[in-house]
């Protein structure tokens, strides 16, 4: 059984799933994840980011592996590498690039064979599993979302300003639903879910619900 879990960026679709994931004992499958391996081998090579050719070589070459939460790329474990801010920053390039794209949507179809696997994304249950059992489109408002990114800096010790965090988040919605490569899309078949003054716990009973109402 494939469960897709799509939504905008600060919806919480990556604790959300690795959480539910756990729970029906699936595989779960980060797919952001593979877009930022390719950011990282790029700035460890140096790349000219205005050629895309040289990001599509990369891609090609390497050996991605995703597995229980954890990216691996020629044998090495980075994960903790791909949350650095500057890969974070050119990250886009790679997802933005339609012949990477194509190539993710293939090993995340490959990965994924004979699997019982809950992944999320942006385009999962529209491009990569069109046909997947159960789709959930995650979702919440900007403010809720915004709220939330201003907690973790506040955990972390960091000052965040509300009305910035707020700013970005509205523009990364913008730019993520005209993306002319893998936009942000809601399956017409999803069940939509909103996650205001929900915590992470009654999220995670939520889905699991749904998917067993598929199951059944």
């Amino acid at each position: 059984m494939i469960i897709t879990i799509d939504g905008p960026a600060g919806a919480g679709k990556s604790t959300v799933a690795k959480r539910l994931a756990a729970l029906l004992g699936f595989d779960y499958l980060d797919t952001g994840t593979m877009y930022r391996a390719v950011a990282l081998c790029a700035l460890r090579k140096n790349v000219r980011w205005d050629n895309p050719g040289e990001l599509v070589a990369i891609a090609e070459r390497m050996q991605i592996r995703v597995e229980s939460g954890q990216t691996f790329v020629d044998g090495e474990d980075i994960s903790d590498a791909l949350r650095s801010a500057d890969v974070t920053e050119k990250t886009r390039f790679a997802a933005n690039n339609p012949a990477i794209r194509a190539m993710m949507v293939r090993r995340q179809q490959a990965a994924t064979l004979c699997k019982n696997t809950v992944t999320e994304g942006r385009d999962q249950g529209t491009a990569v599993f069109p046909n997947a059992e159960c789709k959930i489109y995650l979702t919440a408002t900007p403010e809720e979302r915004a709220r939330r990114r201003v907690q973790e800096h506040e955990q972390r010790g960091e000052k965040a300003d509300f009305d910035e965090i707020l700013r970005r988040i509205n523009r990364r919605d913008a730019d993520d639903r005209t993306r002319e490569v893998g936009p942000l899309c809601e399956p017409p078949d999803a069940v939509r879910v909103v996650t205001d003054g929900m915590t992470i716990d009654e999220v995670v009973a939520k889905l699991a619900e749904i998917v067993e109402s598929k199951r059944r």
